[in-house]
């Protein structure tokens, strides 16, 4: 998969991971960005979110992204907000951009000062073999991901929407631990993109969810390397189904995964409430833990969602597993042993409908096995 026109990439090895394998990147653009981030809602905030943020209210140009995925720079205190503005300015200087220009995005063990050096002895060389390969980006970020997560479509006005991202564990709704990376070639205005980005990342990032843990560096953003012009609608359809794409992929490599929940709930009052309800059937450890054993419990399913507190007719509300009803107002009359063997697969699908009005709203995740236990028992060390 290659980038929009107007961007480049690149990785290297800094040895920030034990493995060895790629641990920074690169992104640039031929010229200024119009751009939007989406951030972390943890009140531990790592230095690069600050510090993008403050980007973000400066309204000033940006050129680039440089990007480790070894180490988390947060907690670190004043030294990792030192460190953080080091690693944009080496960064700036392979370029040839000022360092204000370049936004940084770091994400690995928390707590652990920020090795620079190894970083300012590799990203010179990275900074010299720029392509257009999305894949090179795509693998450089990965932690405990077992998949590279990429999406792309091409519009009528033949722009661009390339996506890359990173997430499998500490994944929740009001961001995770993901990077998103979406660039596009569109010709947009900022603002619409900005107020564009919010509520696709809504709909999107914010609808994942593998363990219930949202961490301090978690960022998704929109680069627009503005060339072609577009239908700002078509051009809204577009980035929803990047965005929506690479979130599904988070949750079906969740730490420890062996299927995709999808949940879709319908029949609420608004459209935020299906969300709410079905953020919350997708986050229940116990609606994980029998989506694992393939166990059709719509208890676990209807106890979610009323703990969720959205309105419904709790003698209408109906459930489906696999296009098997389940439940509607009372228990429905079906083979468990039918629906189980349904369940044996790849992608699980929960339907909803609350019965109360037109809403409706989708989240994804996982199952949750003993496998997403040793993974992080297993982590630090």
């Amino acid at each position: 998969m290659r980038l929009p026109q107007g961007f480049r990439t690149a990785a290297g090895t800094a040895g920030l991971k034990v493995s060895g394998k790629p641990d920074c990147a690169l992104i640039v653009a031929d010229a200024p960005l119009r751009w939007a981030l989406a951030a972390t809602t943890n009140t531990l905030e790592a230095a690069c979110v600050t510090r993008n943020r403050g980007r973000l209210k400066s309204e000033g140009p940006v050129r680039a992204v440089v990007i480790n995925s070894g180490n988390a720079n947060c907690a670190t205190g004043a030294r990792g907000v030192r460190d953080n503005d080091l690693f944009a300015t080496t960064a700036a200087a392979a370029l040839g951009v000022p360092s204000d220009d370049v936004l940084t995005a770091s994400t690995g063990i928390i707590g652990e000062p920020l090795p620079v050096e190894k970083l300012e002895r590799v990203l010179p060389i990275v900074a010299a073999h720029l392509s257009d390969d999305a894949a090179t980006l795509a693998r450089a970020i990965l932690t405990t991901d077992l998949v590279e997560k990429t999406a792309e479509v091409t519009l009528e006005s033949g722009a661009r929407i390339v996506g890359v991202a990173k997430g499998s564990g500490m994944i929740h709704p009001n961001m995770a631990t993901m990077f998103g990376f979406v660039l596009t070639n569109a010709d947009l205005p900022q603002g619409a993109l900005r107020a564009l980005w919010g509520d696709v990342v809504s709909k999107s990032f914010n609808q994942v969810t593998v363990d219930g843990d949202t961490s301090p560096n978690d960022m998704a953003f929109l680069l627009a390397n503005p060339q072609v012009a577009v239908d700002e609608g078509e051009f809204a359809w577009g980035l929803t189904q990047v965005a929506q794409d690479l979130a599904k992929k988070i949750a079906r490599d969740g730490e420890g995964a062996t299927k995709l929940l999808d949940v879709q709930v319908t029949g609420a009052e608004t459209d935020a409430e299906a969300r709410r309800a079905a953020r919350a059937v997708v986050l229940s450890p116990l609606v994980k833990s029998a989506a694992h054993g393939n166990d059709p419990n719509w208890g676990r399913i209807l106890s979610s969602v009323g703990a969720s507190r959205v309105a419904l007719s709790l003698d209408a509300v109906s459930i489906r597993v696999q296009g098997v009803e389940v439940y509607r107002g009372a228990p429905g009359r079906f083979s468990a042993a039918e629906v189980s063997a349904k369940m044996v697969a790849e992608t699980l699908e929960v339907r909803v409908d609350l019965a109360v009005g037109t809403g409706s709203g989708r989240a994804w995740g996982c199952d949750l096995s003993a496998e997403y236990v040793r993974i992080n028992a297993d982590y630090h060390t």
